[in-house]
């Protein structure tokens, strides 16, 4: 195929993710969202955005070495060539984002809270600003000198520095340079101010500019100009070859070096003087390969994710309480439950807690006899190593695999490590070219002469924290038939020469893509012999090229495709003659869509699934995934319930189409807005006890 064959048929992975970013901007400009929630928005959209420098436009740099192979990776498109319109979309969206920007604190005025800069403030706040350095910030101030003479030691990623002009009128030949790296790991970058009449709010890089005096006392200057900077780092992990050393040692040594890597963005406030912008760049060896981005007098707007809100409750989305689970009251074991039937958590509308009372009760029961489970993403305070570390306590076994090759979770992950390990836990650390990103847990129990085992899977991380914002399933099962399967996994883990055959569960990177090939063919067939052919299927991204043409293949024999892709979408849907039979849909709320969910007509017989693989390559290939059945048709029933809520959503949906537009959904009717709606569902399903 082609290079114009290839664009034709597929969107170019990278400019689709931009676009799923512009819908995350695009919930920062909706006036109908709170404002505090905009601003958070933004925080996302900047997030997201040096995620994508540090991980995937880094990797587009590298790929220039693969020549004509790189354009079929690419979906026909040089690197270079991609680089540049990358660039200039990210220019684009940048602008938008700073008009954005202007309108929030517009609008925050409205609500009596300002954010003010060093030349708005009453002399007052100028007092208790300069306390506030002394006492706070100060203590954790960085300056380093910059000269011709010097080398600038490597800028950390993520972080923001002011670069600093020094200079004499009598001497304007001759200035001074330093760079000041904002401490906001230490004071927060928000400081509230004491209100008068109005909120008052600053940002931590301004304070310090108040103050610059207090730094550079010691020169005699006349003029101190300060301008923020941020430089963007390649993300990869470059791991050695080194047999002496153990897996642990090895990641621990990339995560160290990954500090240093090379340059892939450098952003700069645009009113920054010539001068000290050619200084930096010379000095920090910045070429034309680097990304240069002017940018506004504020950098690291992924910090409006955590703004304050100082005003009412209107400025940020109403609070929902967590739906409770009938099945799973707190004087109920969940072990009993589950050994009879099988329980679906869907997050964040039920409570993560479930979850840790499943592993507290396990730690605590003298039956149990073994805990086994997979760790990818945990949270800072993680009560699921608590109650790992209980259990062991309480002498159960327990084995964990943890991922240590989890992108940017890798430090946290070598901490759980070391912490596990002194506790008498069981390791598994990384099998030699996968990562593990399934999520599943295994409980076995000695019930008379036999051990029974209890299971959770699900299609998220066992993190508390992201579980409040993740749309995701977990299933609690003791099903026999996907129990025994799991434990072949847990088996897996352990020995990775050994190979097991899976009657249900789907496992990557065995059997994920065959499988699901396969559960394609049979719609295929089905839809030939005239019965019912359909899927609906759910995924954060799709962009294999091999999965896609075997859509387009079954689009082709009338085999209806309706897609929920929340990021990436390499399939073009709507196209005749290549897609007619496929509809693609995004949505972006206040939670994240991260759950995956697989429905297969199957002739009339619907067959369900839910599991933690995407259809990219590095699921389908890479990595460890476990895609399960779900038998239950009570529970099927909801799941297919809950895709047909999220399909009529004409309130957050997007379209992907082959503009590339982002263009809301119009459907008539009444307005619906499928995560307030399922909500709503789980409450009519408590309240008439068919959970």
């Amino acid at each position: 195929m082609n290079n114009k064959q290839l664009r034709k048929r597929f969107f170019n992975r990278d400019k689709s993710w931009l676009q799923f970013n512009a819908r995350v901007l695009q919930e920062a400009e909706d006036p109908s969202v709170p404002v505090i929630e905009r601003l958070r928005f933004l925080g996302i959209f900047s997030n997201n955005l040096d995620e994508f420098f540090r991980v995937r436009y880094a990797s587009i740099k590298r790929m220039n070495i693969l020549g004509e192979k790189a354009r079929e990776e690419l979906g026909g498109i040089s690197p270079n060539k991609l680089l540049n319109q990358i660039t200039d979309i990210v220019i684009r969206q940048q602008k938008r984002s700073g008009e954005i920007y202007d309108e929030l604190m517009e609008e925050l005025e409205k609500h009596d809270i300002k954010v003010v800069d060093e030349t708005h403030l009453t002399t007052n706040q100028k007092e208790y600003v300069r306390k506030y350095f002394i006492e706070k910030v100060s203590p954790s101030i960085f300056t380093l000198i910059v000269s011709d003479k010097k080398e600038i030691p490597e800028l950390r990623d993520k972080s923001i520095y002011l670069s600093i002009k020094l200079s004499r009128k009598d001497a304007p030949d001759n200035p001074m340079y330093a760079l000041i790296e904002v401490p906001t790991d230490y004071v927060g970058r928000f400081i509230s101010l004491p209100k008068y009449g109005k909120h008052y709010i600053m940002y931590l890089d301004d304070l310090i500019r108040v103050n610059l005096k207090y730094i550079f006392f010691i020169f005699n200057y006349d003029t101190i100009e300060a301008h923020t900077i941020k430089i963007t780092r390649d993300a990869e992990l470059d791991i050695d070859n080194d047999v002496s050393k153990s897996f642990l040692e090895k990641i621990s040594r990339s995560v160290r070096d990954r500090r240093i890597g090379d340059p892939v963005r450098f952003v700069y406030d645009k009113e920054i003087p010539v001068d000290i912008l050619q200084f930096l760049m010379s000095r920090m060896q910045l070429d034309s390969y680097d990304s240069l981005i002017a940018g506004g007098r504020y950098h690291n707007k992924k910090d409006f994710m955590d703004f304050p809100n100082v005003g009412g409750h209107e400025l940020e989305h109403p609070k929902y309480d967590n739906v409770p689970h009938p099945d799973l009251d707190l004087d109920r074991s969940i072990l009993n439950v589950v050994k009879h039937k099988d329980v679906l958590l869907f997050l964040p509308y039920h409570t993560f807690s479930y979850i840790i009372r499943f592993l507290r009760e396990a730690a605590l029961d003298p039956k149990v006899e073994h805990i086994r489970i997979s760790l990818y993403r945990l949270a800072p305070r993680s009560r699921v190593i608590s109650a790992l570390i209980n259990a062991a306590k309480n002498g159960k076994r327990v084995t964990v695999m943890i991922e240590l090759q989890a992108r940017f979770d890798e430090e946290n992950n070598i901490g759980w490590t070391k912490q596990l390990r002194s506790e008498g836990v069981e390791i598994i650390n990384t099998i030699p070219g996968l990562k593990v990103h399934s999520k599943v847990c295994l409980v076995s129990r000695r019930e008379g002469k036999d051990l029974k085992d209890y299971a959770i899977l699900g299609t998220g991380n066992y993190h508390e924290g992201t579980a409040k914002f993740y749309t995701d399933y977990h299933l609690m099962t003791s099903d026999t038939r996907i129990t025994s399967e799991i434990a072949k996994v847990f088996e897996f883990f352990r020995a990775n020469y050994q190979i097991f055959d899976y009657q249900h569960l789907i496992v990557s990177p065995r059997d994920t893509r065959r499988k699901f090939m396969e559960l394609i063919d049979n719609e295929i067939d089905n839809s030939k012999k005239g019965l019912p052919a359909a899927m609906f299927l759910k995924m954060n991204s799709i962009s294999d090229f091999e999965m896609i043409e075997k859509l387009y293949e079954a689009s082709s024999y009338g085999v209806k495709i309706r897609l929920i892709i929340r990021g990436i979408c390499c399939l073009v849907p709507g196209q005749k003659d290549l897609s007619e039979n496929i509809e693609a849909i995004s949505i972006v709320d206040r939670y994240l869509e991260h759950s995956r969910v697989f429905i297969f007509e199957n002739g009339g017989d619907p067959l369900t699934f839910i599991g933690s693989a995407d259809f990219m390559v590095r699921n389908l290939d890479h990595r460890v995934e476990i895609t399960t059945p779900v038998y239950d048709k009570r529970l099927a029933r909801q799941l297919r319930d809950h895709m047909e809520i999220i399909w009529k959503d004409n309130v957050k949906s997007r379209w992907h189409n082959k503009e590339q537009d982002n263009a809301y959904r119009v459907i008539p009717g009444p307005r619906i807005r499928s995560q307030i709606e399922m909500y709503n569902y789980l409450r009519k399903l408590l309240s008439k006890g068919r959970l």
